[in-house]
């Protein structure tokens, strides 16, 4: 299993309950249709203190391996999400990675 986890910052001038708003209810069903997908997450941060987080999400998307995320996002699907990251993303101040999830027992 492979996740591809994106930190993510909201486009400059949005304010943050829309970013969320959009995330959700408009960009998350798209990414929940790729193929392949079998667990997406999004994690908005919590506010401490009364500080603004550094990001503004952290998205988790699971897949069986680092073939089934590559053609996921080489479909049209994909090139659908990939493109709707510019309505609601600062790609400049936003990262992702591709990480092997390794539980540890407690």
């Amino acid at each position: 299993m492979v996740k591809f986890i994106g930190v993510v910052t909201r486009r400059p001038g949005m304010p943050r309950d829309e970013f969320l708003r959009y995330w959700r209810e408009v960009h998350g069903p798209l990414a929940a249709a790729l193929p392949g997908l079998r667990r997406y997450v999004q994690n908005p941060p919590v506010e401490v203190s009364g500080r603004e987080p550094r990001y503004d999400g952290v998205a988790e998307l699971w897949f069986d391996d680092l073939d089934s995320l590559r053609a996921a996002f080489r479909t049209p699907q994909g090139e659908r999400v990939r493109a709707d990251e510019s309505q609601f993303i600062d790609q400049a101040r936003s990262f992702a990675m591709i990480v092997e999830e390794r539980e540890v027992s407690l």
